[in-house]
């Protein structure tokens, strides 16, 4: 009989199949993984955890418990079902993008480094009410950000993969950029994204404009962004970052302008019960042999 290999904190009960838990400090390389057929890596976890699936010949199902699978990429056979966790996410992810752009517009990062000077930064800033939002992504992250942006009575333009109702195409994108006063980008990693924030779509941002990052930071090309951070023209928010976790002695850290938060938009209170849910309705589905949901096409 199969089994099932998966987080401590993820258990779905009730089920006639061995579930083995594993809090991924360390898997003992002598134990038998030959019979694990769905595999839960930790989440935000080492490569160890994707390194384990070289040990599961027998394995059908890697369920990740994040959005973004260009990590596990290289480590998942052709042969085994790669499914995502769309809506694990989305509502966190989407909640810090909107954190991020008004901490930014507001100045609340400067504010917190003034505290310990005791200096009383009073002074007018940008507000996000009244402004144009340009939404690049319109899967669950970015229609998140956009529901969530509307009751601050902002103009919200959503770019998504392909044109449809309410959502402009990626060919239309250049073209938007020089009327947006917030960028905020969700679109996942792949070979059209990677370095898609190159200097020409910076050079297009209007002056004043700000960049919000809550994708993958290799969307954004970090050399062209920290020279545009050093010219004054815009300002940037960042969830994540090309290198990650950003090296201490990073440029960027010290670019004028930038507000960076180190890759938390999933990782809440919210994840886990989220997590939970998604796992156990995915595990039943395949101990019942029906179609899996969120599988990564390849």
């Amino acid at each position: 009989m199969l089994s099932a290999l998966m987080p401590v904190d993820v258990h779905p009960e009730g089920l006639d199949v061995h579930i083995e838990h594993v809090d991924f400090e360390g898997v003992d390389p002598e134990v038998d993984l030959s019979q694990v057929g769905f595999y839960v890596p930790p989440y935000m976890g080492p490569r160890s955890g994707l390194e384990l699936i070289a040990r599961m010949p027998s394995l059908e199902v890697v369920q990740l418990l994040t959005v973004g699978f260009d990590a596990a990429l290289p480590y998942v056979p052709d042969h085994v079902t790669l499914c995502n966790a769309v809506g694990v996410h989305d509502a966190g992810t989407a909640e810090l993008a909107v954190a991020l752009t008004l901490a930014s517009l507001r100045g609340i990062d400067d504010f917190a480094r003034a505290m310990p000077e005791g200096q009383w930064l009073h002074s007018r800033r940008p507000a996000l009410v009244d402004s144009r939002v340009l939404v690049v992504g319109a899967g669950g992250v970015g229609s998140g950000i956009a529901a969530r942006l509307a009751p601050f009575d902002v103009d919200v333009t959503v770019v998504g993969r392909t044109r449809r109702d309410g959502v402009y195409a990626m060919d239309d994108l250049h073209g938007l950029l020089p009327a947006a006063d917030v960028v905020i980008l969700a679109v996942p990693l792949n070979a059209s994204t990677t370095r898609m924030v190159d200097e020409a779509f910076l050079s297009r941002m209007r002056d004043g404009a700000l960049l919000v990052n809550v994708a993958r930071g290799a969307v954004v090309d970090t050399d062209a962004l920290v020279r545009h951070l050093h010219l004054g023209r815009i300002r940037a928010a960042l969830d994540v970052t090309d290198p990650e976790p950003l090296p201490p002695d990073h440029p960027l850290w010290r670019a004028p302008g930038v507000l960076v938060s180190p890759h938390v938009g999933g990782n809440t209170t919210a994840f886990t019960p989220r997590a939970r849910r998604l796992v156990d309705a995915q595990f039943r589905r395949w101990v019942q042999g029906e179609p899996l949901d969120h599988v990564v096409r390849r």
